[in-house]
């Protein structure tokens, strides 16, 4: 199977991959997720090229995760937003960003802390049952098929 079509396959995460999946994406998204909102702004930040991204910020309007909002008339300036499909991505990012504290960090610690606005505290992602909220282990989970088979 070629990468192009991996969205055309009938399973949640190959759908997911076949918009978000590329290190470029996430870190736009992560970068979104901490505040940045105009091309110039991902650039400086990322150290990609102009082109990439460009075309993953096109890809992520075209899928609703992003707006792309007008700041500037003259010359036309654009700010990218996240939609309410994008902000779902949340889960995503700071679950990725919990993994690689645990298991990339080289001893160093976390180089960002998430604090929950409404405490005050620092917190980490934790998946919970959406029925009981006990925590979820994976080795205690199971997959059936679902309405879309």
């Amino acid at each position: 199977m070629k990468w192009s079509e991996v969205g055309e396959v009938n399973c949640s995460v190959a759908r997911t991959l076949s918009v978000v999946g590329d290190r470029w994406t996430l870190l736009v998204l992560r970068n979104a997720f901490l505040g940045v909102r105009r091309f110039d702004d991902f650039y400086a930040s990322l150290g990609v090229t102009r082109h990439v991204l460009a075309s993953r910020l096109a890809r992520l309007v075209e899928f609703g995760i992003f707006d792309k909002v007008p700041y500037q008339a003259r010359p036309p300036r654009f700010e990218y937003r996240l939609t309410e499909k994008g902000r779902d991505l949340y889960s995503v990012i700071s679950t990725l960003a919990m993994w690689g504290d645990r298991w990339m960090d080289e001893g160093r610690g976390a180089p960002l802390l998430f604090k929950h606005m409404n405490c005050g505290k620092h917190t980490h992602p934790q998946l919970v049952c959406s029925e009981c909220g006990e925590r979820i282990d994976p080795r205690h989970m199971q997959v059936e098929p679902g309405p879309g088979i």
